[in-house]
């Protein structure tokens, strides 16, 4: 698959200065500007109509269009309704979507409003499936966070927009009897995040170079206001979800401030002693995040901004871990969904994270000058590690344990992780299952499984990657994009579980985007070792590859690199930096 990802569309522009009409007055009325960009977007193919007789010249919603409605019928679809007989058509728009639809009508009979039935989907099984009434059913589809099944009247001779969601697909149905509407445009509209993808990725293999740019895809769709789960439904910030995605965002677009207006409005929100999004592990993410930002960027004043916040966090764990290790932070524990029937696996993990976030928060007082508590979290982890926990055959927990120091990743690697290669991976652990791998050098079996895991999303028509995905599921799936064959898996509507039964199941969820940043520090080599970045480590892991080249955002410019491999093995380097910055190797 290309992804061209509306190519010159995306690039950045220069901020234009809001005028507010002065009708208005300067403090008669707070204003709030759209952050963001929008586009319209025709649709690529005509994926179904009910019957042709029913609805005529379809092809002409396939053009671009100026948006404005025009009296008559020329050049116009126009969809009837006889009797029982329901117009219907199912339009493609190429790739997912973050936003709504626009209807241009011309002239409709009988002459004013008419009722109609829009479906976005992910799918073409969601946009064609039925509402299940707030039951969470497989094989219904929901209303959930997002409105996805609208029944509403539309306008003669006038336009119409609708929606706000995620997806790829739309289904018109023309309701009433005896009615007529002409469709002069029915354009997607894009809303986004206008802003330029500054790194870049592409090797001699084009299937990695896919997957690195669905993963920053996925991830761009879902900088709206704040940075969000999915587009479709978890349309609020989840602090512990923002980690793969804050990483990618490090990876493509460099600093943006929807990470740190994320960040304050969630501990808004939260504030202690209350856990973050009310999840005590996700609170924990929150000083790795804070941590790895601070790295890209070097914005102490940020930081300072929440020493409060830190300090008081590291105050709170501090007081539920005991002298032997025993800790009550939360009756609950959770690292992601596939993983909680295996509670003591999750225990492990739980614990393992907790390390990796006390470390993290101790290097963060370190900074700000909060010696106390840069001891205090050494010695709560000290305390902790009196009862390392075994992972009980659960890759995440092997996985967070390699990256906390708490098992020797070959180990972890061995007896776990690479147990099946890609089997039961998750697409939210599956970054730190990558992380693990790198940890014991094996680059070239990460480099398998990413073309299997995600790349088998691709395989079953995704243009973003998704909230979960088990390569089980693929042995008899029909794609996506299609209407599901007799004796074939519906891939969205048949799976899912936990919160994601069926078409609930989010296609475009930013936690997915691991291998985007993995590929740029561990293939491109590219590794921060000085805060905003003024010191980088270029040390690439081609594995199978002949070549890979690509660029990085930092604070101080883009810096470029290309490795190519030479006969008998030998890496050939080329790095260009920006003045400012120092590049070592190994």
């Amino acid at each position: 698959m290309v992804l061209a990802l509306l190519g010159a569309l995306l690039v950045g522009t220069v901020s234009a200065q809001i005028y507010i009409p002065p009708v208005f007055g300067k403090d008669s009325l707070d204003t709030r500007p759209d952050e963001l960009s929008r586009l319209y977007i025709p649709p690529k193919r005509i994926m179904w109509v009910s019957h042709d007789s029913l609805v005529q010249n379809k092809e002409v919603l396939l053009l671009s269009g100026n948006g404005q409605p025009e009296l008559g019928k020329r050049n116009m679809c126009s969809m009837y309704t006889c009797g029982r007989d329901t117009a219907s058509i199912l339009l493609d728009y190429g790739r997912e979507l973050h936003g709504g639809l626009k209807l241009v009508l011309g002239a409709a009979r009988p002459w004013g409003t008419q009722l109609v039935r829009v479906r976005f989907g992910e799918s073409v099984s969601e946009a064609c499936s039925e509402h299940d009434g707030g039951r969470r059913r497989k094989g219904y589809s929901t209303n959930d966070h997002a409105m996805r099944d609208i029944t509403m009247k539309v306008p003669s001779d006038g336009q119409i927009e609708i929606g706000n969601t995620g997806f790829r697909f739309v289904r018109i149905d023309l309701l009433g009897s005896d009615a007529v509407i002409r469709l002069k445009e029915a354009p997607a509209v894009m809303r986004y995040r206008n802003i330029p993808y500054l790194g870049s990725f592409r090797c001699s293999d084009p299937r990695l170079n896919d997957i690195w740019m669905t993963g920053a895809y996925t991830v761009h769709l879902n900088m709206q206001e704040y940075l969000w789960d999915g587009i479709k439904r978890d349309r609020v910030v989840w602090l512990g979800d923002m980690h793969p995605e804050v990483s990618t965002i490090m990876a493509v677009f460099g600093y943006n401030e929807v990470v740190d207006k994320s960040i304050d409005l969630a501990c808004e929100q939260f504030p202690l002693p209350q856990w973050l999004n009310g999840m005590s592990a996700y609170s924990m993410w929150y000083l790795i995040i804070q941590y790895e930002w601070y790295m890209h960027n070097g914005n102490l004043d940020y930081l300072r901004k929440h020493r409060d916040y830190i300090t008081g966090l590291i105050d709170c764990i501090d007081s539920c871990v005991d002298e032997e290790g025993n800790e009550s932070l939360a009756k609950s524990r959770f690292l992601d969904w596939p993983s909680t029937p295996n509670e003591a696996g999750v225990e492990a993990g739980y614990r393992a994270l907790l390390c990796w976030a006390l470390d993290d928060g101790a290097k963060l007082c370190d900074l700000l000058g909060e010696k106390g508590h840069a001891a205090k979290c050494n010695a709560i982890a000290g305390r902790l590690k009196k009862q390392i926990k075994q992972p009980n055959r659960l890759k995440q927990a092997a996985a967070l344990m390699a990256v906390a120091g708490l098992m020797e990743p070959e180990r972890a690697c061995d007896e776990i992780i690479s147990v099946g290669g890609a089997k039961d991976f998750s697409t939210f652990y599956g970054y730190y299952m990558l992380q693990a791998l790198a940890k014991a050098g094996e680059y070239q079996q990460a480099l398998d499984i990413i073309r299997q895991y995600w790349g088998g999303m691709l395989d079953l028509g995704a243009t973003t990657f998704w909230e979960d995905f088990n390569l089980d599921w693929s042995r008899n799936a029909a794609r996506l994009d299609d209407f599901v064959p007799e004796g074939k898996d519906d891939i969205h509507g048949d799976f899912g579980d936990y919160c994601y039964p069926g078409f609930r199941h989010s296609f475009c969820h930013g936690w997915a985007s691991g291998p985007t940043p993995w590929m740029t520090r561990h293939v491109l080599g590219i590794e921060v070792l000085d805060a905003g970045c003024k010191m980088i480590r270029v040390n690439p892991h081609l594995g199978d590859l002949e070549w890979a080249e690509g660029t990085y955002p930092t604070p101080l410019g883009v810096i470029y690199v290309k490795h190519v491999k030479k006969d008998g093995g030998n890496v050939v380097s080329t790095v260009k930096a920006p003045d400012g910055i120092k590049v070592v190797s190994k």
